[in-house]
Parts: C-alpha cells; structure tokens; sequence
C-alpha cells in the first residue's frame, strides 16, 4: 500500500472547532487492523514579541472502549460547571486588552492620604 493510501485511510472523520486562540481539531482515525478509534487535539496559538508565532499542540487518544464512560463523565462535568456557573464567560475580564465597560452614577470621594491595610489580604 502506498503511503498516501494509508494517510487517506487514516484519517476518516474529521470536525474543526475554532475557540479563539485555542483550535480543537477531531478525527476518527483508523488503525492497522482497521479499527476506528478519535484523537481530539488542542492547537494554541502563541505570538511572540517579534510577531512570529508558533503552536503548541496536545492530543488525547480516545479507543472504543472507553467512549461510553469518557461521554458520561463529559456530560457530567460540563453540567456542572453550567449549573454552578451559567454559560456566562467570566474569563474576559483576565485579558490584558479587557475594559470595563459601566457608567457609575457614584460621585467619588476625594481620597484622604491614609490607607487601610488589612494584613490578611496580602
């Protein structure tokens, strides 16, 4: 068998999911017994200070026998995370470009030269 019949081979389904920096790439592959099993792979995107970049990437072999308990335990971790914290992005406000966006109707009070510090907050 030549070498590109067995990349064509290997690679039978494939699904692209673009999140921002971080791109989720996954493929049903096959194996040399002709069993299916998915790889799901992380590319992030890094920029350096030169505007040249590069990715890293990570990737996690799924197998048959693992897909029933791997699904549940999926659907239970990210139910938890919705119910405990809603679909709202909170992460946002961490970037190093993120302005708060508000009006505040509160007139500021001049500052005094003393400051309160509370040991355990630091």
């Amino acid at each position: 068998m030549r070498e590109n019949d067995m990349l064509e081979k290997e690679e039978i389904f494939s699904k692209v999911l673009r999140a921002g920096r971080r791109t989720y790439f996954f493929d049903v592959r096959a194996t040399k017994a002709d069993d299916y099993y998915i790889t799901i792979t992380e590319s992030k995107k890094f920029t350096e200070e030169d505007g040249s970049f590069h990715f890293k990437k990570h990737k996690i072999y799924l197998y048959k026998e693992d897909f029933s308990a791997f699904a549940e335990i999926l659907e239970e971790m990210t139910s938890y995370v919705l119910n405990h914290k809603g679909e709202e992005v909170i992460s946002e406000r961490h970037q190093k470009d993120f302005k708060k966006e508000y009006t505040s109707d509160k007139i500021e009070s001049p500052r005094s030269s003393f400051t309160d510090i509370d040991f355990d907050d630091i």
